[in-house]
């Protein structure tokens, strides 16, 4: 079963778990000092924040599966939309270990379909640079969005 994926970057974090705690009717799973988690059923969604110096709002949606055979299904949807793709093998990010693929939509927005492996203890090692040379979302590809709505 695949479950639904929202990343906000806040301003504040504890104010944000607060609201969310308030909103979900449920305590994050995950709690760092730069980010939270909620695997929520109803709705069936990952909802995840950080404050982590991207510009606050929505940095990236995505599909979270369960399986190789449900990463492989979306890999093809991916190839059949013709949307430039990235694909990162074993990418640590937001203190997981994640096959994923990556595109933007035709409105620059991020996109990811991944599959977690395991949680690890930091962020992310995909994430050496400072926030400020970085183009994207959270764990995105580097690349400026641009590059992916070049296509048509």
């Amino acid at each position: 079963m695949k479950r639904m994926h929202v990343h906000v970057s806040v301003e504040n974090l504890a104010d944000s778990i607060r609201f969310y705690s308030v909103l979900f009717d449920a305590q994050p799973v995950v709690t760092k000092g730069d980010y939270a988690k909620w695997m929520l059923d109803d709705p069936r969604v990952n909802f995840a924040i950080s404050q982590r110096g991207q510009p606050v709002g929505v940095d990236h949606l995505g599909i979270q599966v369960e399986s190789d055979e449900e990463l492989a299904e979306m890999n093809a949807r991916l190839d059949t939309a013709a949307l430039p793709k990235e694909t990162q093998t074993g990418t640590a990010c937001c203190y997981a270990r994640s096959d994923k693929y990556w595109t933007v939509d035709p409105q620059g927005v991020a996109w990811e379909t991944y599959h977690t492996l395991d949680s690890i203890p930091v962020f992310g090692e995909s994430r050496a640079k400072p926030p400020e040379e970085l183009i994207g979302a959270c764990c995105a590809p580097t690349a400026p969005a641009t590059s992916f709505r070049s296509r048509s």
